[in-house]
This record gives C-alpha cells, structure tokens and sequence, in this order.
C-alpha cells in the first residue's frame, strides 16, 4: 500500500530541508506522541545508518519498531526505512528547488506485509484508503507549514 503527497512551499530548499530532516526536534514530537524512541547507533553525527528503535500500543497491543536512515542526499533526498509487527515501511522524502525561494516537498509511504496477518490488515486498510490519504495529505500539509514555517 502506497500514500503520496506533494507540497510546494515559500522556502529555500536547504531551509526546507534542514526543518524536515532536523533529527533531534523530530525526537521530541515523537517523545511527546507517547512513543518511547531511542537512539541505537554509534554515530557522532546525522547520517546514513541512523536507527532508532521505537515503543508504542496499536490497536491495545504493544508494538516495537525499529527504523533506519537509509538514504541522506542533502539537500534533495531522505530515506528512512521502518519494520514493525510484519510491516515494512519505506519513508521517502524528496525536495525540488522550483526557484531560489520556492520548494516542491514529495512525500512517499510504502507499506509492504510480511506476515498472513500483517497482510489481512493492510486489506482493510485498503477499503478505507481515500478517507486515509485525505488525512495523511492533511497532516502532512500541516506538518510541512508548522515545521517550516
């Protein structure tokens, strides 16, 4: 299952960027979601091979996640990839300066199961899936123009 979105904002693609890929403020917004996150890796500054391993309750159960950077192409590309309960999720985020101060802010969810149960409920999902996308174009666009500004 796919969920796409685009957004063009008023902000120089590295402004842009940086907000979107600021590792340390994306912590605290999870932290104050009631996910547990912590920070697994070795690496003294943001790059590829970033994981974070993740708590939360879906659905009244509880669920571990672990998530790493797979791709950092600044200022144009940000992968992040996620496994959690039979999912995998494929987070792309691609930027195309459209002028000096205009940006083009693509959004890709991938979302593959792994498992017969993981499977039946992406099927559910899928009949939901218009009222789903409306929701994740809202929040992102939301997001994108709390973060950036």
């Amino acid at each position: 299952m796919k969920f796409s979105t685009r957004e063009d904002i008023s902000a120089p693609i590295e402004q842009v960027y940086d907000a979107l890929v600021d590792f340390d403020a994306f912590e605290r917004a999870v932290l104050r979601r009631g996910l547990d996150a912590v920070r697994v890796d070795n690496l003294g500054a943001p790059g590829v091979g970033m994981q974070w391993k993740s708590k939360f309750k879906f659905r009244g159960k509880p669920r571990n996640m672990i998530s790493e950077v797979t791709t950092l192409d600044r200022p144009e590309r940000f992968v992040l990839t996620s496994q959690v309960s039979g999912l995998d999720a494929v987070v792309s985020l691609d930027l195309l300066a459209l002028s000096p101060r205009q940006t083009r802010v693509s959004l890709d969810v991938e979302i593959k199961p792994t498992s017969l149960s993981s499977r039946l409920f992406l099927q559910s999902l899928r009949l939901a899936k218009a009222g789903l996308n409306r929701r994740f174009k809202k929040g992102f666009h939301k997001y994108l123009h709390s973060t950036v500004g």
